[in-house]
């Protein structure tokens, strides 16, 4: 029996039309089909739900007080489909996102834009933080899907990983600083240099793959905000190291150079989803427009 019509559906059918043969013909089935539809019903409920008659049936007592739960049951089955149509189309529906700050730059906003233009029934909902606090709310079940990144050589586990693109660093000068037009730059030439970084140990900060060649920053400011770090950089206070996904948005007045691959390798990034479950359209939509956007990032020119 096809899955569109419920018992209830069926039972309702048969109530207007007061004949398994024009119920049957109605909603498409054959008449012995209908008959044993209604008897399913009638076994569930323990009683009869139709007097046979020599012409046709008629709703029992226990039919017509069955009728208008009947009518709500098949009410709210109408809604579910719809709703449930509406996800598969991206009709509606909601879509929990999450990204770490330097995503949020470009990549994500870009992804968001161009999904919001095409799918605008669909609602974004959309947290901010680090990869880890997304790992967990991912096999939580409070996110759909995380843009997330971890060091090269540094394993991601629990959710599943989608590879968006190796995210290179670059370290952010002021304008007039000596080593601003260089083409790249190895980090023992900045051994003197102030500083400006997101926790006062390196081994919190991008700067934690080159702590093992003996390299030692001296963390002059403790700045969270890329916006206020650049700042800092403008105003002559000192260095930082600025990801791709953050220098798309570099401020005018800082030099970008590239760190020699060496000492700070890329990073890298990933669109997470929660591992054994099945993508929704919207997922795989807002997924495929990551990795648009993830292409279609260019290194900055500086």
């Amino acid at each position: 029996m096809p899955a569109s019509h419920s018992l209830y559906e069926v039972f309702l059918r048969v109530a207007q039309d007061g004949s398994f043969t024009a119920a049957a013909q109605a909603l498409g089935y054959t008449q012995s089909a209908v008959s044993r539809q209604i008897q399913t019903l009638e076994d569930e409920w323990g009683t009869a739900l139709f007097d046979r008659l020599p012409r046709g049936v008629r709703l029992t007592e226990a039919g017509r007080v069955l009728l208008p739960h009947a009518e709500g049951m098949r009410n709210r089955l109408r809604t579910a489909r719809a709703e449930l149509d509406a996800l598969r189309s991206l009709g509606g529906g909601t879509l929990r996102i999450g990204a770490f700050a330097a995503a949020d730059v470009s990549l994500v906003p870009h992804a968001m834009a161009v999904f919001g233009d095409r799918h605008p029934a669909v609602t974004v909902v959309h947290t901010e933080g680090p990869t880890a606090k997304h790992v967990a709310l991912l096999a939580e079940g409070g996110l759909d899907l995380a843009v997330l990144s971890t060091p090269a050589g540094v394993p991601l586990s629990g959710p599943e990983l989608h590879h968006l693109l190796d995210e290179p660093m670059y370290l952010a000068l002021p304008r007039a600083h000596r080593f601003a037009g260089r083409p790249r730059l190895r980090l023992a030439e900045l051994a003197d240099e102030d500083w400006i970084e997101g926790a006062v140990r390196p081994e919190q900060t991008l700067l934690a793959p080159a702590l093992a060649s003996g390299f030692r920053p001296r963390v002059a400011f403790r700045v969270n905000d890329w916006t206020a770090k650049q700042g800092f950089v403008a105003a002559g206070l000192g260095i930082t190291v600025l990801p791709a996904l953050a220098a798309g948005a570099a401020r005018p007045d800082i030099a970008l150079v590239p760190v020699d691959r060496a000492d700070l390798p890329c990073r890298k990034v990933y669109a997470g989803t929660p591992r054994g479950r099945g993508h929704s359209p919207a997922v795989g939509a807002f997924l495929a427009l990551l990795r648009a956007a993830a292409e279609r990032l260019a290194t900055p020119a500086r």
